[in-house]
C-alpha cells in the first residue's frame, strides 16, 4: 500500500507519497523489508529510541510524536519518510485499519471491570442463534463460528486486531464481539474499528498500577462511547450497575440511541427472577411482549451479562424476542463460575476468573444459595498489579465464605509470600498454603456432602508466571487430578 493511503491525512515529506509499505509494526524486533515503524512512547520506553535498529531492519517509514520528529529527522538516513503525528497510538491504528481494509459487516464492543468475556462470549452464540456467522474476541482468544479457539488478549494491539478482523471477514464471518479493556481504549487500539453498539457492565477497583485514580480509569472506559461509538450507535447498559448511571447521562448529552436492561430497564426489563436447579427463570419484558426464559446459568451477575449480550444484539439488529429466547441455550464461558466437578462424597467445585474484590464476592454470593454446606474459596493476587486490593480480596472471601485458602497466583517478579501475606491481612483466619495444586488438593479433600469450593483467580488460563517464566498450570487440571485422587482413597 502507498504511504499516502496508508497515512490518511498526516502530512508526509516531499516524495514520500508513493512510498510502497509492505507491513507495519510497533515492535522493532519484528520489522521486515518495506515496513512503516511506529515509534510509540510507553511508559517505561520510548520507542523513538529503537528507530534505528528498525530502519536497520528494514523500515522505509516512522511514524512518531511530533515532539521526536525533529530529532529523528537528524539521526536517520534521509531516505526514511518521518510522519509527525499529535497523536500516533491513534494514527496507527487508523492506519492498521486502513492496511488490512476489511472487518466482518457487524461488530459490537463491552467495557467494564467484570462481565466482559462472559458478555462477548454470549453475544456471539446469540448472534450464532440467530443464524450468523459470528465470531468473539477477547480474554479467551478469538472462538470461530465452528468453536474453534486462539490467541487470548482482551484487546489486541491495533496490527493484531485489524490482521484478525480482517481475516474473520475472509472466512465469511460477518458478526463479531469484542472486549474493550481500559489499557486499550487508553492506547488507542481499537481506533478504526467500526462499532454498531457498545455495552457497559460495571466499574470497580481494577488496573491501578495502570489508572491514576478510579476518574482516570472510568474516563478510559468512557472513550468507547466517546470516540468509536458512532452517532446513530447503540449503548446498552444496566441502570443498576455502578457507574452505569454516569456512562447513560453521557449517552443522552451526545445523543446517542441507549438501550437498558436489568431491574430498572427500559428496553429488556427484568420482571422477575427465580433460582431453578442450577439455572435461573427470568420474566422479562421486551417490546410490549412478557418473555419466560430459563438462563441455565447461576449468579445475579449471570442475568445481567445475560440481558446486557441480548441488548447488543438487539442493537445490532436482532429481533427482541429471538435475543431473549437465545438466553436459553447460552453456554457459560470458561472459567467463570464453571462447575469443574464433584467429589465421591458430594461436594461440588467451581472455577472462576474472579481476581478482584468485587468478582470474588459477586462469586461466592452466586454459589452461596445452592451451599447446604460450607462455602470455601481459594484466592490469590497477581503479583505487578494493583497491590491495594490484595487486602480487599482477603477481606471480600472472609465475608463471603465459610473457610478461606490463600495461595499464589501469578506472582510474577514479586516475593510470593509477601503477596500472600497482604491478602492475609484482609482474611485474618485463612489457611495458607502456598503451592497451588496443593491448595486445590486439600480444599477439594475436605469437601463433604453439600459444600461448594470456589477456586478463584486464574479461570481459563493455562500458566502461571513465575519471575520471567510462564509455567504450566491449570486450575481445572489441578481440580481433577484431585478429584481422581479423592476417587482413589
Amino acid at each position: 500500500m502507498q504511504l499516502s493511503n496508508l497515512a490518511g491525512g498526516l502530512k508526509l515529506p516531499d516524495g514520500a507519497s508513493g512510498l510502497d509499505i509492505t507491513g507495519l509494526t510497533a515492535d522493532s524486533r519484528t520489522v521486515q523489508a518495506g515496513f512503516l515503524f511506529a515509534a510509540l512512547e510507553g511508559a517505561a520506553v520510548d520507542g523513538a529510541r529503537f528507530a534505528p535498529q528498525a530502519v536497520e531492519a528494514g523500515a522505509v517509514a516512522v511514524l512518531c510524536a511530533e515532539t521526536a520528529a525533529l530529532d529523528l529527522s537528524k539521526t536517520l538516513p534521509g531516505h526514511v519518510a518521518i510522519v509527525a503525528s499529535k497523536q500516533p497510538r491513534r494514527d496507527f491504528a487508523l492506519m492498521a485499519a486502513r492496511f488490512y481494509n476489511r472487518q466482518p459487516d457487524v461488530i459490537v464492543a463491552v467495557t467494564g471491570t467484570a462481565g466482559k468475556t462472559s458478555v462477548a462470549h454470549f453475544t456471539r452464540q446469540i448472534f450464532q442463534m440467530s443464524g450468523h456467522a459470528a465470531a468473539s474476541l477477547g480474554t479467551i482468544g478469538t472462538i470461530s463460528p465452528d468453536g474453534a479457539v486462539y490467541g487470548g488478549l482482551t484487546t489486541p494491539d491495533p496490527v493484531s486486531l485489524h490482521a484478525e478482523l480482517a481475516r474473520l471477514a475472509d472466512d465469511g464471518v460477518t458478526h463479531v464481539a469484542m472486549e474493550a479493556s481500559s489499557h486499550g481504549l487508553d492506547q488507542r487500539r481499537l481506533d478504526g474499528v467500526h462499532i454498531v453498539a457498545a455495552a457497559f457492565t460495571n466499574l470497580g477497583r481494577d488496573h491501578m498500577d495502570y489508572h491514576a485514580t478510579m476518574e482516570d480509569y472510568f474516563e478510559a472506559k468512557l472513550r468507547l462511547f466517546k470516540d468509536l461509538l458512532p452517532q446513530g450507535g447503540t449503548l446498552v447498559a444496566d441502570p443498576s450497575a455502578p457507574y452505569a448511571d454516569r456512562v447513560l447521562t453521557f449517552a443522552a448529552d451526545r445523543g446517542l440511541r441507549t438501550l437498558t436492561v436489568g431491574p430498572q430497564g427500559r428496553d429488556l426489563r427484568l420482571a422477575r427472577v427465580e433460582t431453578v436447579g442450577l439455572g435461573q427463570f427470568l420474566t422479562v419484558e421486551a417490546g410490549g411482549r412478557t418473555l419466560n426464559v430459563t438462563l441455565p446459568l447461576i449468579g445475579d451477575f449471570q442475568v445481567s451479562n445475560a440481558l446486557i449480550a441480548a441488548g447488543l444484539a438487539i442493537g445490532a439488529g436482532v429481533r427482541p424476542e429471538t435475543a431473549v429466547r437465545a438466553l436459553e441455550s447460552l453456554k457459560g464461558a470458561p472459567g467463570r463460575l464453571e462447575f469443574a466437578g464433584r467429589t465421591r462424597t458430594g461436594g461440588a467445585v467451581y472455577i472462576d476468573y474472579a481476581h478482584k474484590p468485587d468478582a470474588v464476592e459477586k462469586a461466592l454470593a452466586a454459589l452461596r444459595p445452592f451451599t447446604k454446606g460450607t462455602l470455601s474459596v481459594i484466592i490469590g493476587a497477581g503479583g505487578d498489579r494493583d497491590p491495594g486490593k490484595r487486602v480487599l480480596m482477603g477481606a471480600a472471601a472472609a465475608r463471603n465464605a465459610d473457610m478461606v485458602i490463600v495461595t499464589d497466583d501469578n506472582p510474577r517478579s514479586e516475593d510470593p509470600a509477601l503477596i500472600r501475606k497482604a491478602v492475609l491481612e484482609g482474611a485474618p483466619g485463612a489457611l495458607e498454603i502456598a503451592d497451588r495444586a496443593k491448595a486445590i488438593e486439600e480444599a477439594v479433600r475436605r469437601l463433604q456432602a453439600g459444600d461448594i469450593l470456589c477456586v478463584a483467580g486464574k479461570g481459563h488460563e493455562t500458566g502461571q508466571i513465575v519471575g520471567n517464566t510462564v509455567l504450566p498450570f491449570s486450575d481445572h487440571e489441578a481440580v481433577k487430578a484431585a478429584l481422581l485422587s479423592g476417587e482413589k482413597q
